[in-house]
């Protein structure tokens, strides 16, 4: 990865990046990797060393990186923070760093995940905190045969909080800290999602080799928001009905008191947050459907 410093901010930032704390060592996937794209993680790791980074774009994760190295002083007699867990399945060797695993009498272990993140991601749950946590459960498990799972929790650390928003509305977040319970699936639950995950990328991979066509990203990985018909008043502002069916929405329709607006749809992953969009044959014909419209 070629790192870039386009905005001139100090050379502190710049060498933090440069000397990462985290690695996956031996590890064929890392969990995060593992919940990842497996088309932006072949295209990641062929093109590594053409790639660029702007230290701009990795503020948020090097204030990420800082929080957890200051929570690491608060803990507790019963607490293992920055556990690094490695267990093979299919032949695969996957990797985890757990933040927090706090240890109780029975033998049990709570899984907590430090997350710095905005308050519309704490409003609106990723279900990819489930599924990351629940592969740390399955790790702690595998490796660790005395001890059970107890419960799964996120800490979220809201950077954008507010506190007039938080006065004024009750489903806002009422502090800069809060703490989400996560579902824990069972362990074979856990162990077949990791399987699902493992053949993904393992199919990607074999694609890759043999010079065929990568699978594509799914909707859901590229962000995609779909193009919409709002039906609105003439001279109107909002939307009166919002469809994704083209044909329903002039059906309904009424082209005297009413007009019809196109909504284009998106994928918003692809376009702004991306690494690989360049090498990419899905967003470039994507691009082209777009433009020929």
């Amino acid at each position: 990865m070629i790192l870039t410093n386009k905005h001139s901010i100090p050379d502190t930032f710049l060498n933090v990046l440069k000397r990462p704390t985290y690695s996956k060592g031996k590890a064929h996937l890392s969990a995060t990797q593992l919940l990842n794209s497996p088309k932006i993680v072949a295209l990641t790791k062929k093109f590594e060393d053409e790639l660029e980074q702007d230290v701009s774009d990795m503020v948020w994760s090097i204030f990420g990186s800082a929080i957890h190295g200051v929570l690491e002083h608060g803990k507790d007699d019963n607490h293992i923070v920055e556990e690094r867990l490695h267990a093979t399945l299919d032949g695969w060797r996957i990797s985890g760093a757990v933040d927090l695993q706090i240890l109780d009498d029975q033998g049990g272990i709570a899984i907590r995940d430090y997350k710095t993140t905005s308050a519309w991601a704490v409003m609106n749950e990723k279900i990819d905190w489930e599924n990351q946590l629940n592969i740390y459960a399955w790790l702690v498990e595998t490796v660790k045969h005395d001890h059970h799972v107890s419960n799964l929790g996120i800490v979220a650390i809201i950077r954008d909080w507010s506190r007039r928003e938080a006065a004024k509305n009750p489903d806002y977040p009422q502090s800069p800290v809060k703490e989400i319970p996560i579902k824990l699936w069972p362990y074979q639950d856990r162990e077949t999602y990791i399987a699902n995950r493992i053949a993904m990328h393992s199919a990607c991979e074999f694609a890759m080799e043999t010079e065929e066509d990568l699978p594509e990203c799914t909707p859901e990985e590229m962000w995609e928001k779909p193009t919409t018909y709002a039906i609105k008043k003439k001279g109107g502002v909002r939307a009166v009905k919002v469809y994704e069916i083209k044909e329903e929405a002039e059906a309904a329709l009424d082209p005297k008191t009413q007009e019809l607006e196109v909504r284009p749809g998106s994928r918003t992953r692809c376009e702004s947050f991306c690494p690989v969009n360049m090498y990419c044959q899905q967003w470039r014909d994507y691009q082209e459907s777009k433009s020929g419209n």
